[in-house]
């Protein structure tokens, strides 16, 4: 059917931005359920652990969900563009590490206020710790390679979102316990879900690599 890719492209599309403004929403939500959150000082995980009040609400009708849809749309957009190794294997690390990673951290949230000093913590937090340390460390080098692998404004903004990502986490890696713990955080958050919302973009207009 010759109308098929072009519905393909439009399905791609809304599961990558569903998938971005729910993980948004639920962070913002997140922040306004629990009194006296700071979004520079604290990290999202914090605003769905064991024990608050709205965590599974947050979990099932925001991340979860996220999750899901950004894994969709990661393991379906390299069949819609140019055939590249580089690509395709880009994809397919955000599918894994950001995708599912965040249905995985969102399954097993960390213990109340995260516990920097992971005295005693739950197995709950020491999977959603290690899961989300590979999260931070290997999503930024999916995007590289997706820049490696393509061309033009795809590749600039693969590669500058994936460089940028990857100078925060050493940030917050450097200074886990600061006050801009949760600034670098979200700006590591930003430079993917951003790339996500311009790649959902892309391959609806065009998904020939320009």
């Amino acid at each position: 059917m010759p109308n098929q890719p072009i519905k393909t492209r439009i399905r791609i599309f809304w599961f990558g931005l569903s998938g971005v403004l729910l993980f948004v929403l639920a962070t913002i939500m997140g922040g306004i359920f629990m009194e006296d959150y700071s979004h520079t000082r604290q990290l999202i995980s914090e605003s769905y652990a064991h024990g608050t009040t709205y965590g599974p609400l947050l979990r099932w009708a925001g991340f979860i969900p996220s999750g899901i849809s950004i894994a969709i749309f990661s393991f379906l957009a390299p069949l819609v563009l140019p055939k590249s190794k580089l690509v395709s294997l880009g994809f397919w690390v955000v599918g894994v590490f950001y995708g599912i990673g965040t249905i995985i951290v969102s399954l097993f949230p960390c213990d109340i206020g995260c516990n920097p000093q992971f005295i005693d913590p739950s197995a709950s937090q020491i999977i959603h710790t290690i899961v989300g340390a590979f999260t931070y460390i290997v999503v930024p080098s999916g995007l590289i390679l997706i820049g490696l692998g393509s061309k033009s404004i795809m590749r600039i903004v693969s590669l500058a979102c994936g460089i940028l990502a990857y100078g925060f986490v050493g940030l917050l890696i450097n200074d886990a316990a600061g006050p801009y713990i949760g600034l670098f955080q979200r700006v590591v958050e930003a430079c993917t879900l951003g790339w996500l919302i311009y790649m959902s973009y892309y391959i609806k207009r065009n998904a020939a690599l320009s």
